[in-house]
């Protein structure tokens, strides 16, 4: 049936894309000018069926802040949705004896909360509320093409619904349409990093509980509540790690995440493959999985999935956001994260367009901290999938990982700073050294996990598989919530400070990631003397004597 033209729609905001970025973008815009005239087109019909619907969820603190302070959404996500116990790592590549692997998580929930996310469930809610706040939610609506005007007009989408070719006329043009990408192929804006990986993931009906996989009762009890199936559990080994995440349809979530040098992915692209891959590698969980109270309820996979993008925000009224503009990689994550920035930056932007005051400087400048953001988590992962196998090196690398997570990124967006130009460009110094001591890092742990595979070490990757006391870190919990400060850093992320106060507290952090920098590279030196610095022991002055003894006491013993 041929398509038939009808009228046109004007309005303020139109946001391609209906899903997480986008609804959760057009909630924003409306909670903080109801006045704003928000038009979003969604593919898909609603409502979407749950469990096996979207990967992408797990949250971490920025993303699970974001979604329940700044969006108020707090009552669902406690009520509809399970509260994460946090990350949790199991070194277990071809290991059927879960309970006398190293374990690397909390025993108790830390203070700042954040969630798993059955997708469908939750982008359900989000419709809703964006209708209920007076966002103008069309789905089923397929776009056909958008015209970017670089003056004063609007811009023009051209889309399908129901039969019926129709347009909106739109001061502002936002793109959330995930990985189609709209507007970066328009606008020819994609950009490739060198993080060279790939994931399966396949949704099962019923709870995959790894407390079922021992009668250990000392082991069962190392966690309060012994519930470690609500973590994002990581079962790790040498160039891959493998999730197992909780949906509270539910089902679970499951998916093999590889270097694509190591893990070819013609070795798991379908179920069949991707099942005997894990008999192999993962005989515990395959094992699970092989019983017949789990039935598939969807497969997919994905090819170099990591990349970035040319531009994000532009003068000329038209921004990405979410998948639309660039991905990290699902290891931490920050998924959500980088949507609740990026949404952040979008509203102020229109805001500033609203009041009528100069934003266009403010897209440059914004887009510069952003992608900030971006090349500063990108080394956490570039050429780092090897170390996943090393049950000495990776807890240092996530430790650090963490500690610059919650150091900088996290107290910013929690502080409600991130558009606080005047006093992130005090601080400019304090990010600079907190980026420079990150990228040392991560030159260092790689090199150190290197060197473990070269020596043969017994804890290095897929080492101490045999029997249950081999290697020195088997059968420990390696315990985040007892190390007091790492605790601490995670609680103050609810801290409100002055702008002085804020200060002196990113000074603080960064003074501590100077300090746990300076026992990272002692403890490298003393497995390893000749392993290079990587500039830090410039940046620490030389050789100085480790001041603090911040790395967990349960590592130096082991090391």
């Amino acid at each position: 049936m041929n398509a038939t033209v009808t009228d046109v729609t004007c309005a303020d905001v139109a946001i391609l894309g209906g899903g997480l970025a986008g609804l959760s973008l057009a909630i924003q815009l409306k909670q903080r000018d109801p006045a704003t005239a928000v038009v979003v087109l969604e593919r898909n019909a609603h409502p979407v069926h749950e469990g096996a619907f979207k990967v992408g969820e797990s949250t971490v603190e920025i993303g699970a802040h974001y979604f329940a302070e700044v969006l108020g959404l707090r009552e669902h996500l406690e009520t509809e949705q399970i509260r994460k116990f946090g990350f949790r790592f199991f070194f277990s590549e071809g290991r059927e004896d879960i309970d006398r692997c190293t374990e690397l998580g909390v025993s108790e929930l830390l203070p700042t909360p954040s969630w798993q996310l059955d997708r469908g469930r939750f982008e359900n809610f989000l419709g809703e509320q964006a209708r209920a706040l007076g966002v103008d939610f069309r789905d089923g609506a397929v776009v056909r093409g958008v015209d970017i005007d670089t003056q004063a007009a609007p811009h023009v989408i051209r889309y399908d619904r129901g039969g019926e070719a129709q347009s909106i006329a739109a001061r502002w043009l936002v793109d959330a349409s995930g990985r189609a990408g709209l507007l970066k192929r328009k606008l020819e804006l994609a950009k490739p990093n060198q993080h060279d990986a790939n994931a399966v993931w396949w949704r099962v009906e019923g709870t995959i509980d790894p407390d079922d996989w021992s009668d250990d009762a000392d082991w069962l009890q190392r966690c309060t509540p012994p519930e470690r199936w609500r973590s994002t559990n990581h079962m790790c080994g040498p160039g891959y790690w493998f999730w197992l995440i909780p949906l509270a349809s539910g089902a679970h979530s499951l998916g093999i995440v590889c270097d694509a040098k190591m893990h070819p992915l013609e070795t798991m692209n379908t179920h069949a493959k991707a099942m005997a891959w894990l008999r192999e590698h993962q005989p515990r969980v395959a094992r699970a999985l092989d019983q017949d109270k789990h039935p598939l309820q969807d497969f997919a996979f994905l090819r170099h999935f990591s990349y970035g993008c040319k531009q994000v925000f532009s003068g000329d009224r038209w921004a990405l956001t979410g998948e639309a503009g660039l991905f990290l990689d699902p290891f931490y994550s920050p998924g959500s994260d980088f949507i609740a920035i990026s949404n952040t930056y979008i509203c102020d932007l229109i805001g500033r367009d609203r009041a009528g005051t100069p934003f266009a400087p403010y897209a440059e400048i914004y887009q510069q901290l952003y992608f900030s953001f971006y090349d500063n988590m990108l080394p956490l992962y570039q050429d780092q999938y090897p170390l996943l196998g090393d049950a000495q090196v990776t807890p240092v690398k996530v430790i650090w990982d963490y500690t610059f997570y919650w150091a900088l990124l996290a107290p910013v967006f929690f502080a409600r700073r991130q558009c606080d130009v005047a006093t992130l460009g005090r601080l400019r110094p304090q990010f600079a050294r907190g980026s420079q001591l990150n990228a040392a890092i991560q030159r260092l742990v790689r090199e150190w996990g290197e060197r473990n595979l070269a020596a043969g070490q017994p804890d290095a990757a897929g080492a101490g598989q045999g029997a249950p006391d081999a290697g020195l870190l088997d059968q420990r919990m390696l315990d985040q919530y007892k190390i007091d400060w790492f605790y601490e850093m995670n609680r103050a992320l609810g801290d409100v400070l002055d702008d002085e106060a804020f200060v002196q507290r990113i000074g603080d952090n960064v003074a501590r990631m100077d300090a746990l920098a300076r026992e990272v590279l002692a403890r490298a030196r003393q497995q390893h003397p000749g392993i290079g610095d990587h500039g830090l022991a410039a940046m620490l002055d030389g050789d100085a004597p480790v001041c603090a003894q911040l790395m967990p006491q349960w590592y130096a013993a082991a090391a």
